[in-house]
């Protein structure tokens, strides 16, 4: 059972490398408690399911919002509240031409390529500097902060009847 607790711990570290979320270290830390467990006692299953258990969610609710808010303030000087909550109001860059919902384009945002949508009434060409005003899914409404295109919203609201389906960040 010792190889089995060691298994999961190694699957589920690799796991949160790929996502970075602070879940799965915590399941793989529980698992390699368990893994101790079954060395003293390898016929208590039921003790080696509870530690794992146990000591992950005991990371999960104690640890992971300071590991995880540091992580953030590391990475980008603030922490965004929410899923999404550090993308409204961000600046992002334009990789090709970007449309409207039919014509979606690319920006680099935060070291990473997003889709995005314009919010303006024209296409925002390649290159160009814009702001994040809304977010649905993986798509960001974008704007652009100079150049053509209608005045640009206040942050955080959405001129809905530009905006494609869904893409004020609100449910329909």
């Amino acid at each position: 059972m010792v190889l089995v607790w060691l298994a999961l711990g190694v699957v589920l570290l690799l796991v949160e490398m790929h996502h970075l979320a602070f879940y799965a270290m915590f399941g793989a830390v529980g698992s390699l408690a368990a893994a101790v467990v079954a060395l003293l006692a390898p016929g208590a299953v039921g003790a080696q399911a509870g530690v794992a258990i146990g000591v992950g969610l005991a990371g999960v609710v104690a640890v992971r919002p300071f590991v995880s808010k540091a992580l953030d303030v590391r990475r980008s000087g603030y922490a965004a509240r929410g899923v999404h909550g550090g993308l409204v109001g961000a600046e992002a860059v334009t990789l090709d031409e970007v449309g409207d919902a039919h014509g979606n384009g690319h920006v680099r945002l935060g070291g990473e390529r997003w889709l995005a949508v314009s919010g303006s009434s024209t296409p925002i060409p390649a290159h160009t500097t814009v702001v994040v005003t809304a977010v649905q899914g993986t798509t960001l409404l974008v704007w652009p902060i100079n150049g053509p295109g209608r005045a640009m919203p206040e942050i955080g609201t959405s001129d809905l009847d530009d905006a494609p389906d869904g893409a004020d960040g609100r449910s329909t």
